[in-house]
């Protein structure tokens, strides 16, 4: 402790000192407290009093543009891309049908086999 006095360096006081900011020059009176503008009063609220209700057609639009909005972040895949895709798709689709259709036969036979039909 007695080299960071020597080096100059003084010890962080706050957590954004250790993150690497400084606190503004109002602060630096040496407490190291870094003050907020209006802390310690509840967030205030958007609409400024009780919230109302939109009517349903005014709902309906703005739920249609925040879906239209969203499709427009989507990274649609390019046509090689979906090709590729389907044909996994179908490659494993036929591959479960194979397996379970041979599961099928086999435990058909030890049914036969078992209560002789």
């Amino acid at each position: 402790m007695s080299d960071e006095r020597e080096t100059g360096r003084e010890r962080p006081t706050s957590a954004a000192d250790r993150r690497g900011r400084r606190a503004s020059s109002s602060s630096s009176s040496g407490t190291g407290a870094v003050t907020t503008p209006g802390k310690g009063r509840p967030t205030p609220s958007r609409s400024g009093g009780a919230p109302r209700k939109a009517s349903p057609v005014a709902r309906l639009v703005r739920f249609l543009r925040e879906v239209v909005a969203e499709l427009r972040k989507v990274i649609w895949p390019t046509r090689k891309q979906l090709v590729t895709y389907t044909i996994v798709v179908l490659v494993f689709v036929a591959f479960m049908v194979a397996l379970v259709s041979l599961l099928d036969w086999v435990f058909g036979l030890g049914v036969q086999a078992l209560f002789g039909a």
